[in-house]
């Protein structure tokens, strides 16, 4: 089994941190709660891009300082699938089961990474990865690539 290479899309002053968890422990997101480190990357940088897209709340953050992708190499055995994540994970704004199903995943400490279905493309992945779990650091972590949204999103 090869290593899985996802993506994870920064501000770039943000990039030293973007692989922390920092993020999410201040905002939280639909799959973990206020409080808690977790980061969020995706499958490919388009997936990347459309997840930023949809959580913005306003495009002018898009163009108003500079944004990077960075990659992150997450070798075999450290990604779990889980069965099941709850029925209502697709909701928006996004539930309370969703958050504790990641919250205890953390907690539990079962992998470094764990499979989500995105919620904006359908039969598309997420991955959670957990900053403090012990195999955290046999994931590699590229560095900060340019990247910049097509200017039609400004209208």
């Amino acid at each position: 089994m090869s290593p899985l290479v996802v993506w994870r899309l920064s501000r770039e002053n943000y990039a030293a941190e973007a692989f922390s968890g920092e993020g999410a422990r201040r905002v939280g997101g639909r799959w973990s709660p206020i409080g808690l480190n977790m980061a969020y990357s995706s499958e490919s940088r388009s997936l990347a891009a459309l997840e930023v897209l949809a959580n913005v709340r306003d495009p002018k953050i898009l163009f108003a300082r500079p944004w990077v992708a960075i990659s992150a190499t997450i070798p075999p055995g450290l990604i779990e699938h889980p069965a099941r994540v709850p029925n209502n994970w697709r909701d928006t704004p996004h539930s309370r089961e969703t958050q504790v199903f990641g919250a205890e995943w953390v907690r539990a400490a079962r992998s470094a990474a764990l499979r989500v279905p995105s919620a904006v493309v359908l039969g598309e992945f997420n991955y959670l990865i957990n900053p403090a779990h012990p195999d955290f650091a046999k994931i590699i972590v590229g560095k900060p690539e340019a990247f910049d949204f097509d200017t039609r999103f400004k209208r």
